[in-house]
């Protein structure tokens, strides 16, 4: 039985917990903007958008729930599933980007999400998604691990293949096609998941939720005071302008809130607040930020 009131109580309470231990850490409380839509709109539903701006730790941290209807499901939802394309569909979700001030921090990302098409005399198809990725500047194996293993750990009980399959995904998902590199180490990412049932499939897209701040805030609390300077600050800036090609091209979840006419102010809480483009750079020679492109974005077993 598909129950979307329990899903929507544990993702309200996800957010919460994230918001409170990231805002103790930075010491400035998240802004809340509670959001609904017009139910004329094509797109009906509401949701809370938690904003951290130009804190100390946080550049800027934003952590969005939402719960939408829509008649139709949009292309970049029925993409993978063409069987459910013109159904009615429900979906809600968290999900949170992380932009530190400190360039030794990596930018962080989680989604966790569910959906529900719908359609008259037919059985619901419904499927959950999610996972969680790093995106270093300046890469540290331990944090690396550390972030793999946590993900490894919160997948063990639905699963020994769990993990190396949803590590995979995420390398080959979070990959700049025209680039030809990863976004970051990657981490976890699934989608159209349904093959434990319902209730199991809830508790391990539950478990993924929960890992986030086991795998991330040891890593934030511990590199947040490293010294930097501007040229720290320059390469950050120019690999944030990664960060927004994917996200502009390439993901699933950006293209489908804007394509079913999502809030677009939620929907791209996800940016930077400063990003760089430059001209055919490349890094100097045996330079710190030449070590990220050979010992960090290739894709490698880090667990």
């Amino acid at each position: 039985m598909i129950d979307s009131q329990a899903v929507r109580a544990h993702l309200l309470g996800l957010q919460d917990r994230i918001t409170d231990a990231i805002a103790a850490v930075d010491g400035q409380p998240f802004l809340t903007d509670e959001w609904e839509k017009p139910p004329t709109e094509r797109l009906r539903g509401n949701g809370r958008t938690r904003i951290l701006e130009g804190g100390a730790v946080m550049e800027r941290a934003g952590v969005g729930f939402s719960h939408v209807q829509g008649d139709t499901l949009p292309p970049s939802a029925s993409a993978n599933r063409p069987e459910v394309a013109g159904r009615s569909f429900e979906a809600m979700g968290v999900s949170l980007v992380f932009h530190p001030r400190n360039p030794y921090v990596p930018t962080v990302h989680m989604n966790v999400r569910c959906f529900v098409a719908r359609k008259p005399d037919a059985e619901p198809v419904w499927w959950f998604g999610g996972g969680m990725d790093l995106t270093p500047y300046y890469g540290n194996p331990e944090d690396c691990t550390h972030f793999h293993r946590t993900c490894k750990t919160a997948l063990a009980p639905f699963g020994d293949d769990l993990y190396p399959r949803f590590k995979q995904w995420c390398d080959n998902y979070f990959f700049l096609r025209h680039r030809g590199e990863a976004r970051g180490i990657g981490g976890v990412f699934f989608d159209d998941f349904s093959a434990l049932g319902f209730d199991r499939s809830f508790a391990m897209m539950q478990a993924v939720g929960d890992a986030f701040l086991d795998a991330y805030l040891p890593i934030l609390e511990t590199r947040k005071d490293t010294p930097y300077g501007a040229r720290e600050r320059d390469f950050q800036a120019y690999r944030r302008g990664r960060y927004v090609e994917f996200n502009l091209v390439f993901d699933r979840g950006t293209l489908f809130g804007l394509q079913s006419g999502g809030r677009a102010e939620s929907i791209l809480m996800s940016m930077p607040p400063q990003a760089a483009w430059r001209y055919d750079w490349q890094p100097e020679p045996g330079s710190a930020e030449a070590a990220l492109y050979t010992d960090f974005l290739p894709a490698r077993e880090w667990a």
